[in-house]
């Protein structure tokens, strides 16, 4: 009953800031229901203990009881990614594939590393002393782009679709490969009895990498060809549901990992599934219902993502800490972006060429933007000395990735296809 009256009330004020958004900001749905969200949390922080303190206290403890890590990390990004994936064309990222395989891999690991280098010596200049291992946590929770965020704002920008592509594609793959990085570089910050030999992070990496890839796989074709013996758009969107639902806990049980499975599940129906098991009928209500879902909880992510607002303890001490982090991670975006650029010339007498030319570089850099994932990541650290510190470091990253970026890109992509 609890969680069903937590989610009523997200439900009801996300409609309503969305309506308020839609009526007077006229923004980005998304973006607009955050940025009201973060206003009202503004407003409850300076005058509701004055004016109203039953109902703060009340609303605060709401927002305190509700597991932001466990609901986005095990629920409704595997929902999101399955969504997006969808509707996201094969033949489009087969034609980049190794680009967007280099890109959601090492461009990562890469940046990750670059951001933690370059806080670790900056941040005593800044009067802040935390250890290097801290500054790599930091690093890998803030380097991927975040699959939901992009999709949304993306979408609504009215970004070109070849360039959308290239920038979905890698923001698809990149987060399943960060969720490992963070889990393996959280345990040796955190647990002193952790292995920390070549070995055993690999073994970690590929069994929670490839075996999310496999389940995915399985998962695509199996309901693909079950879809196909029925073609009926109620019984198929039930099956989509299990896929997502149940694959998750399989997902758990073997501890694979489950975006990366959501993500391929996602890829194959949208594209083999619709081709052989669906008729055009099934395909409009499959399509619209997971259209319908993704709005809905992408109207709850970001109207959560406004009201974190209220559980950071003091976020004016950090603020010209995260104002230097935002430069080093887009300092760190460009140049984990570029490098591999640069390589695909070396690698074009294997037949290995890259689509993306300086104008596409400059959407994708911009187009990293960061959002809910990293907030859930740096969430989901034990309390210890330096996680309110990397907690309101990253919430003034994603607050400028997701404004500032969310609202320019789709204008910075215009300008770039009017130079070519």
């Amino acid at each position: 009953m609890e969680l069903y009256y937590t989610f009523s009330i997200l439900i009801v004020l996300a409609s309503f800031f969305a309506y308020l958004n839609l009526r007077f900001l006229k923004l980005p749905g998304t973006i607009g229901i955050m940025i009201i969200a973060m206003l009202v949390s503004v407003g409850i922080r300076l005058l509701g203990d004055s004016y109203f303190p039953a109902t703060t206290k009340h609303f605060f403890e709401l927002i305190k009881e509700f597991d932001f890590n466990e609901i986005l990390m095990g629920a409704m990004l595997n929902f999101l990614l399955f969504a997006g994936a969808l509707h996201v064309n094969m033949s489009d990222l087969k034609e980049q594939k190794v680009p967007i395989m280099i890109y959601s891999t090492v461009s990562v690991v890469l940046s990750a590393l670059i951001i933690s280098m370059l806080l670790y010596y900056i941040a005593p200049i800044l009067g802040i002393k935390i250890p290097y291992i801290f500054c790599l946590v930091f690093g890998t929770l803030i380097s991927p782009t975040d699959p939901i965020v992009v999709l949304g704002v993306l979408k609504q920008a009215k970004v070109p679709k070849r360039i959308e592509t290239k920038i979905v594609g890698e923001s698809l793959f990149n987060d399943g490969v960060a969720v490992v990085m963070f889990a393996v570089v959280l345990k040796m910050a955190t647990d002193p009895t952790f292995d920390m030999t070549f070995g055993s992070i690999a073994w970690l990496f590929a069994k929670e990498g490839i075996g999310g890839l496999l389940l995915g796989a399985a998962l695509g074709y199996t309901a693909s060809r079950v879809m196909k013996k029925i073609d009926d758009y109620k019984v198929s969107v039930l099956i989509t549901l299990s896929i997502v639902m149940g694959g998750f806990l399989i997902a758990q049980s073997f501890h694979v990992s489950s975006p990366l499975a959501m993500v391929v599940a996602g890829l194959i129906i949208g594209n083999y599934g619709k081709k052989v098991a669906m008729s055009e009928i099934t395909q409009d209500y499959l399509g619209k219902f997971w259209e319908l879902i993704d709005e809905i909880l992408n109207a709850i992510l970001f109207l959560f993502i406004g009201f974190e607002l209220l559980l950071l303890p003091d976020l004016n001490k950090q603020l010209l800490t995260g104002f230097v982090a935002i430069f080093i991670v887009l300092f760190a975006r460009i140049f984990s972006i570029v490098l591999p650029w640069k390589f695909f010339d070396i690698f074009k007498f294997f037949g290995i060429k890259s689509a993306y030319n300086k104008g596409s570089l400059m959407v994708l850099v911009w187009g990293g933007i960061r959002g809910g994932v990293s907030i859930a990541l740096v969430l989901s650290m034990p309390e210890g000395e330096y996680k309110n510190l990397l907690l309101e470091v990253t919430y003034i990253v994603v607050l400028f990735s997701i404004v500032v970026q969310g609202l320019t890109v789709g204008k910075l992509a215009k300008k770039v296809l009017e130079k070519e």
